[in-house]
């Protein structure tokens, strides 16, 4: 089984990480999630979501360290559960976060040229595609410079926005119950997922024992700090039903902060983070495609590995036309509850996983409390979310699990 080359070390592993988070979060989710829980929920809710991300995040960093090769958690379910769990992890993983690049490719092209939006998506697909395809340290080089422009540009909007946050708007009380509080935090959950892109690079990362373990807390603390930062800065800023409204969130934050002329700059920024967003999406569905065509969960033909750049690029190929596709039918809130759905699942796998996994005395956190906590945050967000993103998030994990039935009985 030819492998691929381990070029990635702590800092290269941190910046793919926060390229893959930073983007959705920022400029997508805040409107959805603050319609479902505005107010003080919406503050909960965030910390509710980075709460059971923190704990997926350690399950992750261990199985990761234990098992460092394409894949992720499709590879930890079947080592540690059964072939059918890694398989359901799997598939959930590449259909939702499949849905996930056709939306972002659909906001590259809603800001850069909203009259064209579906062409643009195309075209950003493909030069994406072009740079995962010349090697997983073109990829890092890459996400470095997008992560260092959007972090410029989300430090503007706060500092621009802070001087006008009203309290009154952070502490309005939210008549929303405990189902609003859950709805909003799944969909903001949506926003952490990207910390498992350094999971499934685990057989590009060097020393993977030590590198992954550090990488996933730092890539997901410094992402917590921005999001809670700028939560607080457009709810106090606009308040629960202009944010709730709002189909540009930070652009409405700078204009009613009294610096209109700083829009287009945020605009820009978006675009540079969603790009980013889309260029570690692409690259983690790819090795998860990759690990499964290994196994034969899909086709065998997907699992080549470029002789000369060490990338699976019948893999990417396949995913990036499968997008395309995709960008001609997909709406990006519907996608956001989609993908949330199906990951979330995908990451109560990753902490049943965990559970099997001896007592680390190394390690001083809980990690057994959190895998468990994590198990039961991921379902309960999931079940909570919009019934069409939960119908049709268990409706494509039920059509794999029956594709997966039927193959086991060809073969018997």
């Amino acid at each position: 089984m030819e492998q691929l080359a381990r070029r990635l070390g702590v800092p290269d592993a941190v910046v793919i990480g926060l390229g893959a988070m930073l983007g959705a979060g920022v400029f997508v989710v805040f409107a959805p999630a603050a319609s479902a829980a505005g107010g003080t929920g919406l503050l909960v809710a965030l910390a509710l979501a980075g709460f059971v991300a923190f704990c997926n995040a350690t399950s992750s960093a261990r199985l990761a360290a234990r098992y460092p090769e394409s894949g992720g958690t499709y590879v930890y379910g079947r080592e540690r559960l059964h072939p059918f769990a890694g398989f359901l992890a799997g598939w959930g993983f590449v259909v939702g976060k499949t849905a996930s690049c056709a939306a972002m490719a659909l906001t590259v092209g809603a800001y850069l040229w909203p009259g064209r939006a579906r062409l643009v998506a195309v075209l950003a697909v493909v030069a994406v595609t072009a740079v995962n395809l010349r090697g997983i340290g073109k990829t890092a080089t890459a996400t470095r410079i997008l992560v260092a422009v959007v972090l410029t540009v989300l430090a503007v909007v706060a500092v621009t926005g802070v001087p006008q946050v009203t309290a009154d708007r952070l502490t309005a009380p939210a008549d929303v119950g405990a189902h609003g509080v859950l709805t909003a935090a799944g969909l903001l959950f949506f926003a952490f997922a990207g910390y498992a892109r350094i999971a499934t690079l685990g057989e590009e990362v060097r020393d993977p024992e030590r590198t992954i373990p550090r990488a996933v807390p730092l890539a997901l603390g410094a992402v917590l700090a921005v999001y809670l930062t700028l939560a607080v800065v457009a709810l106090g800023v606009l308040g629960t039903d202009r944010l709730a409204a709002s189909p540009a969130p930070l652009v409405d934050v700078v204009t009613a902060a009294g610096h209109p002329g700083l829009a287009w700059l945020v605009r820009a920024g978006a675009t540079v983070a969603v790009t980013g967003v889309l260029l570690s999406l692409l690259a983690g569905v790819g090795r998860t495609t990759l690990a499964m065509a290994r196994r034969r969960d899909l086709p065998a033909a997907l699992a080549a590995v470029h002789p000369r750049h060490r990338v699976p690029r019948r893999a990417e190929l396949a995913v990036a036309a499968v997008v395309i596709v995709v960008v001609a039918l997909a709406d990006v809130r519907g996608a956001i509850g989609f993908s949330s759905c199906t990951v979330l699942v995908y990451y109560a796998i990753t902490n049943a996983a965990a559970l099997t996994l001896d007592r680390d005395p190394a390690r001083k956190l809980p990690v057994r409390a959190l895998a468990a906590l994590g198990l039961a945050g991921c379902l309960l967000l999931a079940v909570n979310l919009p019934l069409p993103s939960v119908l049709g998030g268990f409706g494509v994990l039920a059509l794999g699990a029956v594709g997966y039935a039927l193959r086991r009985v060809r073969t018997t």
